[in-house]
This record gives structure tokens, C-alpha cells and sequence, in this order.
């Protein structure tokens, strides 16, 4: 199964992957005149502002937290060490390229999740599936791609979480790895029954702050470490480019490690960012569009790069060239190995030990869990919102055939979602994501890193695979929603999003 699961992820991740990821960026990049540079200065300030004249959806800034929740988890602390570890200092550099082009490439999207958004009982809902069906006319791919996203989000993720979480506690309180489990479970269950508002207001106070107290746990190390700081600097930009002999010889995993886990961090062009952009209530689409594209900086070139510096800087790492199951167990062989690094697979311990390098190694297995805990905490509370949204776009498209078919039952549906507020076949479908959520949370607990970051890596690469082509494809609408926002405001304008004055079609939302 292991095997199979390997060679799945081999395909889904191919090169071609890789490349179309830092093609798109690149795109919208020069579509956009580099709007990521340009309105840098209007992406900070947007982030606290909202339309008070919609009562439905929620802030701005709760967005912006609830697309960092799920951007800054695992992946910035362990995920950091494996692209190290696998592909070397340089894949760092590679994280840093596709964020900035990445930026890009969120911005686009979350500007089409606002402009196809859907009002349903008194939430906006809205993500890839939303505009792939009402902007490409294309229901089969909508359809595929909320399938493979409440899978994945509902699913495949959240154990990657919890697994780092699990990990990293045991080793650093010695407590039994299903027990971290079971309390994570636990916790998160009282969140997310409370809905996207319980979620929303949980995200945009912990996000933040952890996000803050972590960036400057990381400027004290590099502090202390200062001399080394500039040589670090070099070697990256050397292995970058595969120039030091190590580099040259592993230059392809250093290029895709860097790619993959910058993708998997900052989840530019994922399609999991729009789910939580079409929530926000705005004036015009592209005051979201600006604010997502800011949390990619936040994710890796704030966070990620507090994480790799540590790392780098105490050469807490090694670089691995194989990883063989044997009969006595794992056996790994480096292309480099540093006297400071624990032996083994990459991973939260190569932060640990460097943090530990400060403040001790029992302090630095706390705070690193601790740190841990919080942020895969809020990405697996942003998961189950990415999959309840995709699971109502599923329930709510059965629906309407029903209808269709049995047009008689139309007032018998209607007088049960009356009684019980939302339509109660929604409400059960809603109930067993929460169940199954909260189950998988646990099993990540139990199940070794290696085969749960595989099975991750498909689920992500495959909803970036049908989201890429499809906001390629619609690409021209956010082009053109971007020079409606920016005609207003050399109006001296607040600007109103109006899809038919620039022929967008589809946008029913908008259009009411």
C-alpha cells in the first residue's frame, strides 16, 4: 500500500506540476503588472477594512486569519526541515520564488472566488468549484474538484497536522503519542461545531499572535548567531543554483522539494485559499484578491524563513541522499551531515535543535510543540472549512436535480428548511464531515510522518492540478476586475464591483 501510495504521488507531483505552478505565477504576475509589488502598501491596510453595508459573511481581516490558519501550520515548522533535509539550503530560495510569484497566482484566485461567490443561509460560500462551474460552465470539473477537496481538506490533511503535533509533544513532555490525539480531537471538535463564525473568531487571535511571538523567537536565535548569518545567506543562494558540489548533484530535488512544500505552505494556487476569500464581505473583489495575496508573504517569507535561518544558522540539519526500509529498520545515508543534526529522517527535530541550541534542548522541544500545536491547530480548524463549503456545493448541486426530476417535492423541501433553519439532509451531511474530521485528527496521531505527508502531497496536488488550469483559464475576468478596481480609485473612488459594466457573466451575487 505504502508503495502505491509513493508511485501515486510521484505522478501527481511530476515535474510538469512544478513547472505549470511557477509558469502561473509568473502569468499573473506580468497580467497584473506585479500587483503583489505594486499595491503592497493597500494589501496592509486593507486587512482592517470592511463593507459594513453587508450583514452576511465576515471581516476582512477574519479572511486574512482564516486563510493564514491554513497556510502557516505544519508545513512552516516541519515542512521547512524536509525541504532542507531532501533538497538542501537552496530549496529555501525556491520557497521564496514561487511565494513571490505564488502571490500572484492567490490574488487571481481569491478575486474569482469573490466575483462568483453564492449567499446560502446567510454565508457566502464560494472557492474553485464555485467558479469553475459558474464562470467556465463546466459542472463535471466543479464537481471534481469539491470532491477532491472535502476528501482531502476533510481527510488527508488534517492528520498531517496532528501527526506534527503528536511528534513533536511526545518527544518534548513525554506523553503518548495517541493521548496528544485524542485532546487534539478533542479541541477541535468544540470548534469547528461551532460553525465558520466560532472558526473566524478563533483564527484571528491565535493566527496572529503565534505567527508574531514565533517570527521574534526566531530574530533572537538569529541574534545570537549573527556571524554566521551572511554565510548562510551565501550558501543558500549557492545551492540554489547548484554552483558548491552538493548543490550540482542534487539540484532537480532541490528546485522540486522547494516548490512543493512552498505550495503545500502558502497554498498559492491550491484552491483552498478562495474557499475562505469568497467568505469576506467587500465592496469589489479585488479588496480580497490584495488581502490573500499578503498572507502568502506572511506564510513564507515571514514564517518560513524564521523557521529555515534557525536551521541553517545552528546546522541543526543534514542532507539526505536515501532512505531504505531494511530488516534491523531505517537506514539513511547523507550527502552532508552536520555534527549538531540528529541522525535520521528530516524533520521538527532539526527546529527543535536549533532552538535548543538558545535556550537547551528540552526548552527548545517545548516551545517548538508548543508553537507546533497552535498552528497545525487553526490549519486543521481552516481544512474543515474548506471541506464543509465543498460538501455543501456538492449537497446543494444534488439538490437541484432532485428538484428538477421531482418538482413536486419542491414545497415539501422547502417547508423542512423552515422548520430546521437549513435543510436538514445538509445538516446530517455536515454532521458526518465533522465526525470524519475529527477521526482522521486522531489517526494522524498513529500514523508514521513519512506515509502521511505522501498521502497529503496527493490530495494537495491534485486539487492544484484542476485549479491552476481553471483560473488560467479565467484568467482575462481578473485582469479586468483589477483594472475596474484600479479606474475607481484614481477616481478617488471606494470602488463597487459591477460584473456587468465589465462583461462578466455568471456573477449572481454581484448582480442582485
Amino acid at each position: 500500500m505504502e508503495q502505491l501510495i509513493q508511485t501515486i504521488s510521484g505522478y501527481v507531483w511530476s515535474p510538469a506540476l512544478v513547472a505549470i505552478c511557477l509558469l502561473a505565477g509568473l502569468y499573473f504576475s506580468i497580467g497584473t503588472r506585479f500587483v503583489q509589488v505594486r499595491r503592497f502598501r493597500e494589501m496592509a491596510r486593507l486587512l482592517f477594512s470592511t463593507d459594513h453595508s453587508q450583514k452576511t459573511g465576515i471581516t476582512s481581516f477574519q479572511a486574512f486569519s482564516m486563510a493564514l490558519s491554513g497556510r502557516v501550520g505544519t508545513g512552516n515548522i516541519v515542512g521547512v526541515a524536509t525541504a532542507i533535509g531532501y533538497g538542501g539550503p537552496g530549496a529555501i530560495v525556491w520557497m521564496w520564488i514561487i511565494a513571490f510569484f505564488g502571490a500572484g497566482s492567490a490574488f487571481a484566485e481569491a478575486t474569482l472566488a469573490q466575483v462568483y461567490k453564492e449567499d446560502h443561509n446567510g454565508q457566502f460560500r464560494g472557492g474553485p468549484a464555485y467558479y469553475i462551474e459558474n464562470g467556465l460552465r463546466s459542472r463535471f470539473f466543479g464537481v471534481l474538484f469539491a470532491v477532491l477537496a472535502a476528501v482531502a481538506c476533510g481527510i488527508f490533511l488534517p492528520p498531517v497536522q496532528c501527526n506534527g503535533i503528536a511528534l513533536s509533544c511526545a518527544r518534548a513532555f513525554g506523553v503518548e503519542a495517541w493521548v496528544i490525539g485524542v485532546i487534539v480531537a478533542a479541541l477541535i471538535a468544540l470548534v469547528i461545531i461551532g460553525g465558520v463564525k466560532r472558526i473566524a473568531n478563533v483564527a484571528q487571535i491565535v493566527a496572529p499572535v503565534m505567527a508574531v511571538i514565533y517570527i521574534l523567537l526566531s530574530i533572537v536565535v538569529l541574534v545570537i548567531n549573527y556571524k554566521v548569518v551572511p554565510d548562510v545567506f551565501v550558501q543558500m543562494l549557492r545551492s540554489a543554483v547548484g554552483i558548491n558540489e552538493i548543490g550540482g548533484a542534487i539540484l532537480g530535488s532541490t528546485i522540486a522539494w522547494g516548490v512543493k512544500r512552498g505550495i503545500y505552505s502558502n497554498e498559492a494556487g491550491q484552491g483552498t485559499g478562495p474557499i475562505v476569500a469568497a467568505a469576506a464581505k467587500v465592496s469589489h473583489p479585488v479588496k480580497q484578491g490584495l488581502v490573500q495575496a499578503f498572507s502568502v508573504y506572511i506564510d513564507t517569507l515571514l514564517v518560513c524563513t524564521a523557521t529555515a535561518m534557525m536551521i541553517l544558522a545552528c546546522r541543526t540539519y543534514n542532507i539526505v541522499d536515501t532512505v531504505q526500509q531494511t530488516p534491523t529498520g531505517v537506514v539513511v545515508t547523507y550527502l552532508q551531515q552536520n555534527p549538531n543534526a540528529p541522525e535520521g529522517e528530516p524533520g521538527v527535530f532539526y527546529t527543535t535543535g536549533a532552538i535548543g541550541t538558545v535556550v537547551g534542548q528540552r526548552a527548545g522541544d517545548m516551545i517548538v510543540s508548543i508553537a507546533l500545536f497552535f498552528f497545525a491547530f487553526t490549519t486543521i480548524m481552516a481544512y474543515y472549512y474548506y471541506a464543509e463549503t465543498n460538501l455543501v456545493y456538492l449537497f446543494n448541486r444534488w439538490r437541484r436535480r432532485i428538484f428538477k426530476k421531482h418538482p413536486e417535492r419542491l414545497d415539501e423541501l422547502e417547508r423542512a428548511d423552515m422548520r430546521f433553519g437549513d435543510d436538514r439532509g445538509e445538516k446530517i451531511v455536515i454532521w458526518i464531515l465533522r465526525i470524519g474530521t475529527i477521526s482522521a485528527v486522531f489517526v494522524g496521531s498513529l500514523v508514521g510522518s513519512g506515509l502521511v505527508w505522501t498521502v497529503g502531497d496527493i490530495g494537495v496536488g491534485a486539487m492544484a492540478w484542476i485549479n491552476i488550469i481553471a483560473i488560467l483559464l479565467l484568467s482575462p475576468r481578473a485582469f479586468r476586475a483589477l483594472k475596474s478596481y484600479e479606474k475607481q480609485k484614481k477616481e478617488g473612488k471606494d470602488p463597487v464591483f459591477d460584473p456587468k459594466e465589465i462583461g462578466i457573466e455568471g456573477a449572481e451575487f454581484w448582480e442582485k
